[in-house]
C-alpha cells in the first residue's frame, strides 16, 4: 500500500505555459528545509517548473507536490502543460526521466539478467516478487520476449513487505550461486534453500521500488521510464516498445 503523503492538501489540476527555452533559475535553497507544524519535511530533491515562482518538491517517500518560492503554500497534483495537441502531463514525463534514471544507476551485478543471443533491442526492468502469481505468468513470458530482443533486469520487491516470505525468497535467491536459475525455480513454485545473510540488495531494491511510486507486482519499467503495472503479454509489451514480432 502506499504511503499517504508527507503533508494534506486539496487536489489542485494545474495548467501550465509551453516550457521556455534556456536555462532555468535555481529554485530557492530555503525550500530544501522545508517545515510543517515545527516538523522537516524530507525533501530529496527540489525542481524548476515551466510557472514562475513555483517549484516542484520531491520526497524521500517518492511523493511530490508544488510550492511557492517561500513554501507557504502547496499544491497537489499534476502539472500539465496546455500545448497545440492537447494537455501534456509534465509531471508524469518528469516522474518518467526520474524513474529511467534510477533504474539505469543500478550495477547489473545487482540485478538478475535474462538476455537473449543476439544484442538485445530493449531493456525492460521489472520489480518482481517469487510469490506472486502474476509475477510467475510474466516469468513464463521471458523466453518469448528474449526471442523478440527484449532484456528482462528484475528487481527485488517484496510486496508484503521485508518480513514476508517474498522477502524471505527473494534474499535467497540473491544469495544463489545462480541467481537467474534460482529465480526461475523459485517462480516455478519450489521454495528456495540456502543463505539469506549473505551482501544482497532486497532491501534497497524494496526501498528504491516505494520511491519510484511502485504499488505492485510485477511493475515494468520501460526504457523511457514509464511504469506498466501488472502483468502484459510479450508479444504487447514488444509492441508498446516498437519491436516486431
Amino acid at each position: 500500500m502506499k504511503r499517504p503523503l508527507f503533508v494534506l492538501s486539496l487536489p489542485a489540476l494545474l495548467t501550465a505555459a509551453l516550457w521556455t527555452s534556456g536555462a532555468l533559475a535555481a529554485p530557492p535553497a530555503a525550500l530544501n528545509e522545508l517545515e510543517v507544524n515545527g516538523q522537516k519535511m524530507p525533501v530529496s530533491q527540489v525542481l524548476d517548473t515551466p510557472m514562475d515562482g513555483i517549484y516542484e518538491v520531491r520526497l524521500e517517500t517518492g511523493e511530490s507536490f508544488y510550492t511557492n518560492e517561500s513554501g507557504s503554500h502547496f499544491l497537489v497534483g499534476d502539472l500539465y502543460q496546455n500545448a497545440e495537441d492537447g494537455l501534456v502531463n509534465l509531471s508524469e514525463q518528469s516522474r518518467n526521466a526520474s524513474r529511467a534514471s534510477r533504474v539505469a544507476a543500478i550495477d547489473e551485478s545487482e540485478q538478475i539478467v535474462y538476455r537473449g543471443v543476439d544484442e538485445p533491442k530493449a531493456t525492460i526492468h521489472v520489480f518482481t516478487d517469487t510469490t506472486c502469481p502474476y509475477c510467475r505468468k510474466l516469468h513464463e513470458e521471458v523466453p518469448r520476449l528474449n526471442e523478440l530482443g527484449i532484456q528482462v533486469n528484475y528487481l527485488a520487491f517484496p510486496r508484503g513487505g521485508m518480513q514476508s516470505e517474498g522477502a524471505r525468497q527473494l534474499e535467497q535467491v540473491w544469495c544463489a550461486d545462480n541467481t537467474s536459475e534460482a529465480m526461475t525455480a523459485a517462480k516455478s513454485g519450489e521454495v528456495p534453500s540456502g543463505a539469506t545473510s549473505c551482501d544482497n540488495p532486497v532491501e534497497r531494491q524494496y526501498h528504491l521500488g516505494l520511491e519510484l511510486g511502485v504499488q505492485g507486482t510485477p511493475a515494468i519499467i520501460l526504457p523511457d521510464g514509464t511504469m506498466v503495472p501488472g502483468y502484459v503479454p510479450a508479444e504487447r509489451l514488444a509492441e508498446r516498445l516498437g519491436i516486431d514480432g
